[in-house]
């Protein structure tokens, strides 16, 4: 029984020198990123070279690391610490990052306009002008097969989907199933808000992003990454690394750009992790000012006079 306590603490303390040194590595890890960009921004500007290859290889590597977590867990919670000190501050970065939010999702939110104009132009070249394609532009036009547009419009549907995820958290309009929240005090409501934002939000997006940033980048490079890859196989393979973007679609004719629907998943999550954050903030300012500070600053959409939704139809 001692001799399985003590394996047990041991393990707790191994596990706490661990989370320590990586959170002191993350301020190196951060000076060094900023301080040797090429070193991992290189393929921007592709050139085809040994030293581009090798700085795609750890971009991709270090997307989805431990090194990369701790850095960016450690940039939301050095902001958060100052931010304490100076409430100001912290109000500035909220308005920020809401900001972002509203921002994508309000231009994202132009997508679901454009799938009704898509499908109704669709219609139309089907069934009265006969046509099995569509052609869009002068010059070097844009030719797809009627069956290509019809199955872009899934993703209209995915960009309102994931980049208008966080918006919809902002202005308030995902459906939550309440048992205590309401029956609770203002400052009760901002702990369970704060907990939920720290311990729910934060690791479900960690979580998702683990998931598919090795999965996007398989669609986009040849050969073959995985996360079990270590860095050094990954630069053994920087000599026959190339872009081989995935064009294959569910019929001959069809939509061939899946890989896109791949890398709003990223954006998606990514956005998710920046608004938990922006939660997590809201909620202790709200806390610490009290009830008066609630919904401060807060960018939500008004329905002005006459656009009210109809609650019943009058015959």
């Amino acid at each position: 029984m001692e001799e399985t306590g003590g394996s047990v603490l041991g393990a707790a303390g191994e596990w706490i020198v661990w989370i320590a040194q990586n959170i002191a590595l993350a301020f190196y890890n951060f000076g060094y990123a900023i301080t040797h960009p090429t070193s991992w921004l290189d393929w921007v500007i592709w050139t085809n070279s040994t030293e581009d290859k090798e700085s795609l290889l750890r971009f991709v590597y270090y997307g989805a690391s431990v090194e990369f977590f701790f850095v960016a867990f450690m940039f939301f919670a050095v902001i958060f610490a100052f931010g304490i000190w100076k409430n100001t501050f912290l109000w500035n970065v909220v308005r920020f990052l809401e900001g972002i939010g509203n921002t994508v999702g309000r231009f994202a939110a132009w997508a679901g306009l454009a799938m009704v104009l898509q499908q109704v132009i669709i219609v139309f070249m089907q069934r009265i002008f006969t046509r099995p394609d569509i052609v869009f532009g002068f010059g070097v036009p844009l030719d797809f097969d009627i069956s290509w547009y019809a199955e872009e419009l899934k993703l209209y549907n995915a960009m309102v989907v994931a980049l208008c995820l966080t918006y919809t958290f902002v202005q308030g309009g995902h459906v939550r199933v309440d048992l205590v929240y309401s029956a609770v005090s203002h400052r009760t409501k901002r702990v369970i808000d704060m907990f939920g934002s720290m311990f729910f939000m934060v690791p479900m997006a960690v979580l998702i992003w683990l998931y598919s940033w090795f999965f996007m980048w398989r669609a986009l490079m040849s050969p073959v990454v995985n996360a079990t890859t270590d860095l050094d196989k990954m630069m053994r393979k920087a000599r026959v690394v190339k872009w081989k973007v995935e064009t294959i679609g569910f019929s001959p004719s069809g939509f061939n750009a899946y890989f896109l629907f791949k890398v709003l998943i990223i954006l998606m999550v990514a956005m998710l992790f920046i608004q938990a954050w922006a939660f997590l903030y809201r909620s202790y300012l709200e806390w610490k000012e009290g009830e008066e500070s609630e919904n401060k600053y807060l960018d939500k959409d008004v329905l002005e006079e006459g656009e009210e939704p109809y609650d019943h139809a009058e015959f």
